[in-house]
């Protein structure tokens, strides 16, 4: 008989798995695996996104493989330097490397040479027809589409509208190419698709080097396919895209422009988050808005946010794994994030004790100027992070909640004649309230037990209330933010009847707490390093602390109603 706890069972494969192995059996790509993660630099990337890149390097990695990050920059009116760096931090902060960076600007000439090659081959087309009109001929999902009147050009004559396109001829919107395929598909995408628009854009790489751009459907799949994909993992409303995606790619039937095999585009489910905005319109309006202070504020759903608000890289990961990878769009209840995040902060975060609404608390029986210096385990369980001194003086800070002049049953901290323990310091009893002319309490007269020095009775009496606490003498005064849940309604986006989608928005998502005392141990926290502060939760230095007063962010409370719901 041994103590050692059994390895855990190992989880069946997901269906983007045993597509892996199946095609490695089959030595469909000799053995070759490369994946790619390719986000729009128009945004920052958001917890959805950041399950994609799990998925994506993680998967590659497994099979011994290469993930290629590439930027999909075919809009350069939305595109921006700043996402691109931003993406490149997020990536990298969740624990990845790319094995090329890429671009599909970087393709531009390719996609340009491949129009023309489905112009020469009567695959494309150049249409006049204005948005409205290309809207109308189209049809729905009940009404078939109607052929362009233009759809019946020459190659000739194609060709030499879109090499005119290209060298600036034509007013932006004036024309566009498009694949000539079925008007009447049941299939949207399939309905003549556009290729390219002219747009007279700066773009962020390629300058004013051009004047007409690919769309987004045409060069995804290319880019795939230029980069030797083998599997392309996207989101489940990408799957209506795949049939376009694979007949540009067939449309090379000499194979002069793509190797084969052409890369598989497999979808799973994206990831929604109950109280959350995951579309990047919405989260670039409360940008804009000013609704929250930037893409990076605590209380958005984009990486840098939760980086900002404490999460860690390794409790992001935990997320997607416990989420996984389903066929079915989902929901997952943000109890379970935070879940994570205390599960890893719990072993590893030091504690320190903080007071957030400070009342002080005079000991009449010690003498002023005294100083106890009291060694302190940085975590219980975990020696290796060391020890800390700290200061207990005559006067001390406790929760200003942590006091009733008239305190009902089965009430277990400070009260007039109550007696408690001050975590790791002594026991102490209230024998005196000081109020001011409005009633309102601003002083506890109390007195401490001096053989109890250290937390504990020498008697062996029980007390039950324990509390938590910071020299006022030593204490440090920072800035302490508490930040909930940026919207009051599972679904935002559910909105009545008439009401916009800002109708949930919390008013009580940030509260500023701005006369907090910390213990001077704190005085050297580095911007990003985290803490749990005792009985009160998990905080995090925040970077507005190197201005000046030092300012923690709340990353979630102590309490964990996930962990109970998952044990009933």
């Amino acid at each position: 008989m041994t103590n050692e706890t059994p390895a855990p069972e190992p989880r069946s494969l997901n269906f983007i798995e045993e597509i892996m192995e199946a095609d490695g059996s089959s030595g469909k790509h000799q053995g070759r695996i490369c994946t790619r993660f390719p986000p729009e630099p128009n945004g920052y990337l958001h917890i959805g996104h950041a399950k994609s890149i799990c998925i994506n390097f993680g998967l590659a990695a497994k099979y011994g493989g290469r993930t290629n990050l590439r930027f999909d920059d075919t809009n350069p009116v939305k595109e921006d330097i700043e996402y691109v760096d931003s993406i490149r931090d997020d990536v990298r902060w969740l624990g990845f490397d790319w094995a090329g960076e890429h671009y599909a600007s970087d393709y531009f000439p390719f996609l340009y040479d491949y129009a023309e090659y489905l112009i020469g081959r009567g695959m494309a087309y150049v249409c006049d027809l204005n948005e409205e009109e290309i809207k109308e001929y189209r049809g729905n999902f009940f009404k078939a589409g109607r052929n362009s009147p233009y759809r019946d050009r020459s190659p000739e004559e194609n060709l030499d509208l879109f090499r005119r396109m290209r060298a600036g001829e034509f007013p932006d919107g004036a024309r566009t190419l498009r694949a000539k395929i079925d008007m009447q598909s049941p299939n949207m995408n399939m309905r003549d698709p556009l290729m390219y628009r002219i747009k007279r854009a700066h773009h962020h790489r390629t300058g004013d080097a051009w004047l007409i751009y690919p769309m987004y459907d045409f060069a995804h799949g290319v880019s795939d396919a230029i980069e030797r994909i083998t599997h392309s993992i996207c989101t489940l409303e990408f799957e209506d895209h795949r049939p376009l995606y694979d007949w540009f790619l067939q449309q090379d039937v000499d194979g002069k422009f793509f190797s084969r095999p052409h890369p598989r585009q497999i979808e799973f489910a994206r990831l929604n988050l109950t109280y959350t905005v995951m579309s990047k319109r919405r989260l670039l309006e409360l940008v804009k808005e000013g609704i929250v202070k930037g893409w990076d504020d605590p209380r958005m759903p984009t990486i840098s946010g939760l980086r900002r608000r404490g999460y860690t890289a390794a409790s992001v990961r935990a997320f997607a794994e416990k989420v996984g990878v389903a066929k079915r769009d989902m929901v997952a209840d943000v109890g379970l994030l935070e879940h994570c995040v205390r599960e890893d902060l719990a072993g590893s975060a030091p504690r320190a004790m903080a007071v957030l609404r400070p009342l002080k608390v005079v000991i009449e029986n010690m003498a002023e100027g005294e100083v106890h210096w009291l060694d302190v385990p940085n975590h219980p369980e975990n020696e290796a992070l060391g020890r800390r001194k700290v200061p207990f003086t005559r006067e001390v800070y406790v929760e200003r909640e942590d006091f009733q002049i008239e305190a009902p049953k089965k009430w277990f901290r400070l009260a007039p004649g109550a007696e408690v323990r001050l975590k790791n310091a002594c026991l102490l009893r209230c024998t005196g309230v000081v109020q001011d002319a409005a009633g309102e309490v601003t002083e506890l007269r109390c007195t401490w037990d001096p053989a109890s020095l250290g937390g504990d009775a020498p008697d062996g009496r029980k007390v039950k209330g324990t509390l938590h606490w910071v020299s006022a003498a030593h204490a440090l005064a920072c800035e302490v933010r508490l930040y909930d849940r940026l919207f009051t309604a599972k679904d935002p986006m559910d909105v009545p009847e008439g009401e916009d989608w800002r109708h949930f928005l919390n008013p009580e998502s940030m509260e500023v707490l701005p006369a907090a005392r910390v213990e001077p141990s704190l005085a050297a926290a580095r911007p990003g390093e985290a803490f749990q502060f005792e009985r009160l939760g998990y905080f995090v230095a925040d970077p507005d602390g190197g201005k000046g007063t030092p300012v923690f962010n709340r990353t979630v409370s102590l309490k964990d109603s996930w962990a109970k719901a998952e044990a009933k």
